[in-house]
Formats: structure tokens, sequence, C-alpha cells
């Protein structure tokens, strides 16, 4: 069904939109929040999206929904060739009511990248329909990505969280990283469990998987992604992966 179908349309007339943008590294597109949805996708380079609540690393093989009025910000990390749809607001299915991560497929890809570059979808070109309709299919079809972090709301641990993502290979220990937080090591083992529901160490080493999906992403070997991730045993490393996506390092970065 059409995320537009039953709702008023964009008063333009335009159900989806497509933006093209490339940004250099480090360049940050400060918190804000639109009524539109939003798949933020880049064809090439790293991004980081967070909301209040979460935050993602996504490669190419990756793209972030953001329901409209979700407040989320964007950090580029490399020259990101920015490739995004907004969609009209609306009445969604179950699985496009909350911020997710999914894994682009091919087809997925080339109809986010033909919808780009057509600009915007028209209402009442059937062609425009098709290509909208076949889109909100796939997107909410499309495999949920287990590599949401959740963030602290405390504003000491979640600064502690900030300088965790920042170097999430980093071999620290967390007394080390406490220093200058505002909290002791074990307030902040408390409130990392009762706000994000994972202890210091789980939450350390989802942030590791998520920098190792990128270094994969981006062709890394398997030893120079367990090196990113702060692995010193590319065996701990591949068993860690397993655990958490379900296939070795190798095996994920073959498959379709």
């Amino acid at each position: 069904m059409s995320l537009t179908r039953q709702t008023p349309r964009d008063p333009d007339g335009f159900p989806v939109r497509g933006l093209a943008v490339t940004y250099r590294d480090g360049h940050v597109l400060d918190r804000h929040s639109h009524p539109w949805a939003q798949l933020v996708y880049a064809a090439s380079g790293t991004m980081r999206v967070a909301t209040p609540g979460a935050a993602w690393l996504t490669p190419p093989t990756r793209a972030i929904w953001v329901p409209g009025g979700t407040a989320h910000e964007i950090e580029m990390r490399g020259v990101v060739a920015m490739r995004t749809l907004y969609l009209a607001p609306a009445d969604p299915g179950p699985r496009l009511t909350a911020c997710r991560a999914i894994e682009v497929a091919p087809l997925l890809r080339e109809l986010i990248l033909h919808i780009v570059r057509l600009g915007m979808l028209r209402v009442g070109d059937p062609a425009h329909e098709r290509l909208e309709g076949l889109l909100v299919d796939l997107l909410a079809a499309a495999e949920t990505v287990p590599t949401e972090l959740p963030l602290p709301a405390d504003p000491r641990a979640r600064g502690f969280a900030e300088r965790l993502l920042a170097e999430p290979g980093r071999d620290a220990a967390f007394a080390d990283l406490a220093r200058g937080s505002g909290a002791s090591l074990r307030t902040l083992q408390r409130l990392f469990l009762a706000q994000t529901g994972l202890s210091l160490e789980a939450w350390r080493g989802r942030a590791r998987m998520q920098q190792a999906v990128v270094s994969l992403s981006n062709g890394a070997p398997v030893t120079q992604a367990a090196l990113d991730a702060g692995y010193q045993s590319p065996s701990a490393f591949i068993a860690a992966f397993k655990r958490v996506f379900g296939v070795t390092p190798a095996r994920w970065r073959t498959s379709p």
C-alpha cells in the first residue's frame, strides 16, 4: 500500500522526493526534524545517524529509515555521496513506524538511485505511482539489520557513549575513558544498564560490530576489519561477528 494513499498528499503533489548531495569528511547535519519520512542512504561513504535514543553507522549496504517528525543528526565519515529519499506524511504500516537500519538489496539500491535521478515522483503519473508502490513494498519487506546502538539519556553517560563511538576500536580501559565524564565508572555502568539495557562491555561490543560492518563494506580484509573494531585476534573477531550476525565476516561479505 502506498504511504500516501490514505492521507492528504504533499501540497505540491509530490509523494516522494529524491536528493543527491556530496558531503566532505566531517560534515555534520545538525539535529533537525521534518514532517516527511526519510530514507537516509549513501551510495558511497559512511554516515553516522543519531536520534535522541539510538545511533547507527551506515555503509553503502545499509540505510536508516527515519519516520517523519523524528529528530536526527547525520555525521559524514569520509566523503559521502548521499542519495536520500523523502516520503510524504502518511499512515505507514507497522514496520515503517519506527527508526530502523535496513539491508539495501540490489533492487532497492537501483530503485533509490532511479528515483533520485527523477528528482520527484508525480501524483497522477501511473509510472511514478508504480515506482512509489514498489518502493514502499521493498522498504516494508527489507531485512532489519541488528546494528542499532541505544543511547543513554543521562548527559554524563551520553558524553561517555560519544567518546566510545568516536573511536570504537580504541583499546582503552573504561576507567581511563570515564575520567572527566562527571560520573564514576560505577555510576556509568549503572546508567548504561538502566537506560540502554546493555552493560558497558556489551555496548562497546555492539559499537565495534558497527565499525566492523563499515570496514567490511568498504572492502577491508577480515584481519583489518578486526583491527578497526578493536580485536587483536582475528579468530576472536570472527567468533564475535558470527554471534551477532549468524555468519562469518567472509560469508557476510559475499552474501547477496
